[in-house]
């Protein structure tokens, strides 16, 4: 068949290939515009995603990158940033100093990379035979590290680990020692813990070692900073802690074998899902042994933590 418009004769064969072509043009205009919105979704949910995990709370205990920070401070605090962490925990306070610096310089180099100061481990443990103590020397002492801690802007001061008594009498020693430190640090508006390991676990003279000095410590003046890993280690659930003794645990280490996450053994999902019973207001990533060079340990675990949807992105607002 032959249509005449005018003066120009079209064939069916024209009509068929006009059409087919204005149909291939519009199907190859669908799978772009299609593509675009992928693309588009895709950048969306990843931007969404991003957002995400700026918003989680999530401190690093500096012993992590010991190595690193003690041959390139600033480099090293600057890569902690980059990863994304809010705050740091300090490890290396001596004689009134931080890794060498005045608490005041520590303090301002750590915030000029975007982060927060938030705790500190240290500590000064009594005389082997307790009675033999230089009370003086250990008052003055004291005096000199809440002073700095104060100065460094420090919300908490933490005495990470004690020799194990080897009677109860010594370990009533520690608990009172304890308790007048935290009157100490409250006066000058910090807050003093103890730090675990796998040995608080052991009886002494038939009483666990770390349920006696839950017990005998007074909780608006002592709190315990609970390594979760170090409980598991010493056969212990964390959970049943913060069931047992609620809001006694205002800071935790957040800690495995080695990368977050990869050992299996630690059972992060119930502990997170358990936390508010336990008091916590500051989750702090140790890592202690590694797969991996320590700042690509510390960045694992931190995404680690990001990606897992049973931990909320903020604990601190149950803070005082």
């Amino acid at each position: 068949m032959v249509y005449f418009f005018k003066t120009t004769i079209f064939s069916d064969s024209f009509f068929y290939n006009y059409v087919m072509k204005k149909q291939s043009l519009l199907l190859i205009c669908a799978l772009i515009g299609g593509a675009f919105m992928v693309s588009c979704n895709q950048k969306q949910a990843a931007t969404e995603d991003e957002s995400a995990k700026i918003d989680k709370k999530i401190y690093l205990q500096l012993y992590s990158v010991r190595d690193d920070i003690n041959s390139d401070f600033k480099g090293t605090i600057q890569k902690v940033a980059e990863i994304g962490y809010t705050g740091i925990e300090a490890a290396g306070y001596a004689d009134g100093k931080f890794y060498g610096l005045e608490p005041k310089e520590f303090k301002k180099e750590i915030e000029s990379v975007g982060m927060e100061v938030l705790s500190s481990h240290s500590g000064r443990p009594l005389a082997e035979n307790v009675a033999q103590t230089n009370w003086e020397e250990v008052w003055e002492w004291w005096d000199t590290a809440i002073a700095a801690h104060k100065a460094a802007g420090m919300k908490y001061l933490v005495v990470p680990w004690i020799p194990t008594p080897k009677t109860l009498a010594d370990l009533k020693s520690y608990c009172d020692y304890f308790n007048q430190i935290g009157e100490k640090c409250n006066a000058a508006g910090l807050r003093f813990g103890y730090h675990n390991h796998n040995f608080e676990f052991v009886e002494i003279e038939g009483e666990t070692m770390y349920d006696y000095m839950l017990n005998n410590t007074d909780p608006s003046k002592v709190f315990f900073q609970m390594d979760v890993y170090w409980t598991v280690r010493g056969g212990k659930s964390p959970v049943e802690y913060f069931k047992k003794y609620p809001g006694r645990f205002e800071l935790l280490h957040i800690k495995d074998e080695k990368e977050l996450g990869q050992s299996g053994m630690v059972g992060f999902d119930a502990i997170f899902n358990n936390i508010e019973k336990s008091g916590a207001k500051y989750i702090i990533v140790e890592v202690e042994k590694y797969d991996y060079a320590p700042l690509e340990s510390i960045k694992m675990s931190y995404e680690y933590l990001i990606d897992s949807p049973f931990v909320k992105a903020d604990y601190s607002q149950h803070a005082q």
